[in-house]
């Protein structure tokens, strides 16, 4: 069913960031009061750790509880406190894990870790940066967690700041917000103008993340004028919508998506459908909106999980995740054309080359001919032996598993990723910068080559605690490499580092598309005949 491969893929995805990371926490070092940092937000002074010069502030709250009266609605204020609040510690994930039944794997994974446990009070957010109140205006990096929208936190510890903020002089941002039923829940039609946002709450958690950015990074040591947003798979998706989100406009400067190709969202009529679904689900008729405010969350997060099953409802555009409400989001993000909210912001963006080995089960890595044409068909119908063709010339020796992995991870995410860079940059306005990362990791024989996650230790320059790259002796070099380049479009909006190769803007014509790996390189429309045959076969026009 869609749902369950649309979900499973989350999980896994999620689970492997997690997994493939040691944890790489920094914990205060007892009560020690020299390793303190406090700093003053406009609710409150906090009180951080300094961990080899890296000050880190875990779960500072941006917004209230989104429990009670504030379900379904646009995220406020924490109230202020008085005194010093100790953030040592992350808060809550958003809850995400069907009650009662096996932990979820990305929730395994989360506990794993030793990271904090759900709950509705989640709308926190973690910062590493080099100094506070220092006086300076360092760039600001803003990371949106993966996991779809369903799933996922920004505590994971694969996406630890602390190398990043050092290399750069940069401050890194981490958040939690709310997913699922409680952040993408359409309710408008139903409950009247007091849920007319409802569907993008948890879209509009970020806008408050931002805002809170831009009104206290400063005490951090980082300029709320340079703000880069980015984001992995699901975050790269929410980096998408943030693009074509009135709210948003003006709160980054740049944007960076990652594997996350948000072209078309869900529209009203589908998300109202399964709105009335989780409510008949409740036991609830259409006129006791009020009443899912007072209901235990563990009540509507199983009902969500009974209708993702009975309505096979995939989340990335049949509901519980972002509608183009006409108000928090007036338009597809990339659909028919890329929305001009933003788009002066400079975006950078790209995806891996077997994105899908990611969690793939055994079954795809022994593919026969059959297998791979049964795989095919199933996805692109018609338009299969043709695809396999076009994939065959031009990856002469590929296997049948080979060629599935590469056509299911461009139908996926390449595909989409390139159509989002030429309908971007046929606005002629901010600049546009592709990629494609074909590094491959040695673990388990070789056999995942470039799987979904791969770009995020280099990005973070992580790679010595994560088993995907801690064990390649060429893996320091790239992420030398790649973590430059990030924090130089952070820092100018372009990414062109010394240590790379030249690298021009997108354009339509020439397609000029970073190529990572051990050796660096660009090209120009590396992937033509694979690109040209996958947009006819998924109608990309």
């Amino acid at each position: 069913m869609v749902i369950e491969r649309s979900r499973r893929d989350f999980l896994k995805q999620a689970s492997l960031l997690a997994a493939a990371s040691t944890s790489i926490l920094t914990t205060a070092r007892g009560a020690d009061s020299k390793y303190d940092v406090v700093a003053d937000t406009a609710f409150g002074k906090v009180r951080g750790v300094d961990a080899d010069g890296i000050k880190i502030f875990r779960g500072i709250p941006y917004g209230a509880s989104t429990a009670g009266k504030n379900r379904f609605m646009p995220p406020v204020d924490p109230a202020k406190w008085s005194g010093v609040l100790e953030t040592r510690e992350f808060g809550h994930s958003a809850p995400q894990t069907e009650p009662g039944a096996r932990r979820a794997t990305s929730d395994i994974a989360v506990a794993a870790a030793g990271l904090p446990t759900e709950g509705e009070d989640c709308l926190v957010l973690n910062i590493w940066t080099p100094a506070v109140n220092d006086g300076k205006k360092r760039p600001v990096m803003f990371w949106c967690h993966g996991g779809g929208f369903s799933s996922g936190s920004g505590s994971s510890p694969g996406t630890d700041g602390g190398n990043l903020a050092r290399r750069g002089d940069v401050v890194v941002v981490t958040i939690n917000h709310r997913l699922n039923v409680l952040g993408f829940t359409y309710l408008a039609e139903f409950g009247g103008p007091d849920f007319a946002q409802s569907g993008d709450v948890g879209m509009l958690d970020i806008v408050h993340a931002l805002k809170w950015v831009r009104q206290n990074i400063g005490q951090f040591g980082g300029d709320p004028n340079t703000v880069t947003i980015f984001g992995q798979s699901g975050g790269g998706r929410k980096v998408g919508t943030l693009l074509g989100m009135p709210s948003a406009k003006g709160l980054f400067h740049r944007a960076i998506i990652e594997s996350g190709p948000t072209i078309s969202l869900v529209e009203q009529n589908q998300a109202t459908r399964v709105a009335g679904e989780l409510l008949a689900k409740l036991g609830l008729n259409k006129s006791q909106v009020r009443e899912l405010q007072t209901l235990p969350v563990e009540k509507i997060m199983s009902a969500y999980f009974a209708v993702t099953r009975s309505m096979n409802v995939d989340q990335m555009t049949m509901g519980f995740s972002p509608t183009v409400d006409g108000k928090a989001v007036p338009k597809h993000p990339f659909a028919p054309t890329a929305s001009d909210v933003s788009s002066s912001v400079p975006l950078m963006l790209g995806s891996t080359r077997t994105e899908l080995t990611s969690g793939a089960n055994a079954e795809a890595f022994s593919l026969n001919e059959d297998g791979l044409s049964k795989r095919i068909r199933d996805l692109l119908g018609d338009h299969a032996s043709h695809v396999i063709d076009v994939y065959r010339a031009a990856n002469p020796g590929a296997t049948p598993s080979d060629l599935y992995f590469l056509i299911a991870s461009d139908n996926r995410y390449g595909a989409p990723i390139m159509k989002i860079a030429e309908r971007r940059a046929a606005l002629q306005k901010g600049p546009v910068y592709l990629y494609y990362f074909r590094w491959e990791t040695p673990i388990d024989g070789g056999r995942l080559k470039s799987p979904h996650t791969i770009e995020i230790p280099f990005a973070f320059d992580n790679i010595k605690t994560n088993r995907m790259t801690k064990d390649s002796p060429d893996a320091p070099a790239l992420a030398d490499k790649v973590s430059s380049a990030w924090i130089a479009f952070a820092r100018t909006g372009n990414p062109n580092t010394p240590k790379l190769p030249p690298w021009p803007a997108f354009n339509p014509k020439d397609r000029p598309t970073m190529v990572f790996n051990n050796q660096s390189k660009v090209e120009n429309d590396p992937l033509r005949e694979q690109r040209v045959a996958m947009f006819s076969a998924m109608n990309l026009t």
